[in-house]
C-alpha cells in the first residue's frame, strides 16, 4: 500500500487554473482589459490595473508569459480569422496566407468565429497578447470594433473596406455587372438574387451593383434572404424560390448556388432548362457539380498571400500609403448552369413547367 502522502496525491482533484475570464469577472472588467494590464500596462487606468492586479494575487492567476511580454517581443506568430474554416474559400485564403507566412519565418494561429461577431471579438481580444499582427480573413464585427483591435496589432482585412485600416478586397462590382451582363445576353429579363449574412460586407455590396446595374440595363431585380453561406442555406432559399420560379438567379456564394441547385431539382425545375444559376468564389466544388456552375471566380488564394506581405510590413515599420482599399481582380468562369430564357408556363397545382419554347 502507498504511504498515506501518496494516496492523497492520487485522490486529490487537479486545480483547474485561473484564467484572466475569472479575473475579469472577479473585477467587472473586460477580458481584454485584464489582458492588457498584463501585457501594455500602459494602457489601462492606474487605480483599474492595480484592482485587477489584487484581484489576480487574491485568485491565485499566473499571466501567460508571452501574454507579459512588451509589444516588441517577437512571437513570430500571426492571427488569421476565418468566418467558416469548412467553407473552400476560406481555405484557399488560409492556405495563400500560410505559405507566405512560413516563407517569412513567421507560423498562423487559426481561428473560426462560425459566422459569430461574439465569437470573433473574443478570440481577437484572446490572441491580442500573443500575436505580432492580424489578417481578418472574413468579419462579422461592427466597424469600431475592428479599429479597436487594430490599434492593439497591425492589421489588414481581407473581403471589406475599413476606412483607417489597410483592407484589401476583390471587385465585386465588376463582377456583379458582368454577371447581370451575361443573363442579360441569354434573354433573362429579370434576376433573383440570394442574399448571404446581413453583416456581410461583400453581400451589400453585391446587392446594391445588382440593383444599380440591372436598373441601368433594363433588368428586374429581387432579393430573398437572408441565409447561411453553406450549402444547406442555399436548399432552404430553393424552397421559397420554387413557389414562384425565377428565371435567373444569382446566389451570394458557390455553396449557396449549389445548394439552390439541388434544392430546384428535388421541386422538379432542371437548371439551366428553366432557371439559370450562379455563384460567387469559384471553389473546387463549382466545377464538380453537374451542371457545373457558372460563377464569379475571386483570387481568394492570392488575397491571403498579399495580407500577409502587408502585415509584415506594418510588423516592420511601414505605413499604409493610403486610406483605400485594394482591389483584386475576378473573372467570370461561365460554365453549364447559365442557359437561354424560355418562356414558360408553370402549373401551381401540377407544380410542373412547361416550355413553349425560347425567347428571342
Amino acid at each position: 500500500m502507498l504511504p498515506s502522502r501518496y494516496c492523497d496525491r492520487v485522490t486529490e482533484q487537479p486545480r483547474q487554473p485561473v484564467t484572466i475570464y475569472d479575473v475579469a469577472k472577479a473585477a467587472g472588467v473586460a477580458p481584454s482589459t485584464v489582458s492588457r494590464t498584463f501585457a501594455r500596462p500602459g494602457r489601462v487606468n492606474a487605480e483599474t490595473a492595480e484592482r485587477i492586479r489584487q484581484i489576480a494575487q487574491q485568485l491565485g492567476y499566473r499571466a501567460n508569459p508571452v501574454g507579459q511580454a512588451p509589444s516588441t517581443n517577437r512571437t513570430h506568430l500571426l492571427g488569421l480569422m476565418v468566418a467558416d474554416v469548412a467553407n473552400p474559400f476560406h481555405a484557399q485564403l488560409t492556405r495563400g496566407a500560410q505559405v507566405a507566412a512560413t516563407e517569412a519565418g513567421y507560423e498562423l494561429l487559426l481561428a473560426d468565429s462560425r459566422e459569430s461577431a461574439l465569437r470573433e471579438r473574443a478570440a481577437l481580444e484572446r490572441l491580442v497578447p500573443v500575436v505580432e499582427g492580424f489578417i481578418i480573413g472574413v468579419s462579422r464585427m461592427p466597424d469600431n470594433a475592428l479599429r479597436t483591435i487594430a490599434k492593439q496589432r497591425p492589421m489588414v482585412v481581407l473581403n471589406r473596406e475599413l476606412r483607417g485600416v489597410p483592407s484589401v478586397v476583390m471587385d465585386n462590382p465588376s463582377g456583379m455587372r458582368a454577371a447581370l451582363d451575361h443573363l442579360q445576353a441569354l434573354g433573362h429579363e429579370s434576376v433573383t438574387y440570394v442574399a448571404g449574412p446581413e453583416a456581410s460586407y461583400a453581400d451589400g455590396v453585391r446587392f446594391r451593383t445588382l440593383r444599380d446595374h440591372g436598373a441601368a440595363v433594363g433588368l428586374h431585380t429581387h432579393r430573398v434572404g437572408p441565409f447561411l453561406p453553406t450549402f444547406e442555406g442555399g436548399l432552404k432559399a430553393a424552397e421559397q424560390l420554387a413557389e414562384r420560379p425565377p428565371t435567373a438567379v444569382i446566389a451570394y456564394n458557390d455553396l449557396v448556388a449549389v445548394g439552390v441547385i439541388n434544392g430546384l431539382r428535388r421541386a422538379g425545375l432542371k437548371v439551366p432548362e428553366h432557371v439559370s444559376v450562379i455563384g460567387f468564389d469559384d471553389i473546387l466544388i463549382a466545377r464538380l457539380v453537374t451542371p457545373s456552375l457558372t460563377t464569379v471566380s475571386s483570387p481568394s488564394r492570392q488575397m491571403g498571400i498579399t495580407a500577409v506581405g502587408n502585415v509584415l510590413a506594418m510588423i516592420k515599420g511601414a505605413r499604409p500609403a493610403n486610406t483605400e482599399a485594394m482591389v483584386m481582380p475576378v473573372q467570370l468562369k461561365v460554365r453549364e448552369s447559365t442557359g437561354q430564357r424560355r418562356r414558360k408556363r408553370v402549373s401551381p397545382a401540377l407544380g410542373t413547367i412547361i416550355v413553349s419554347g425560347s425567347s428571342s
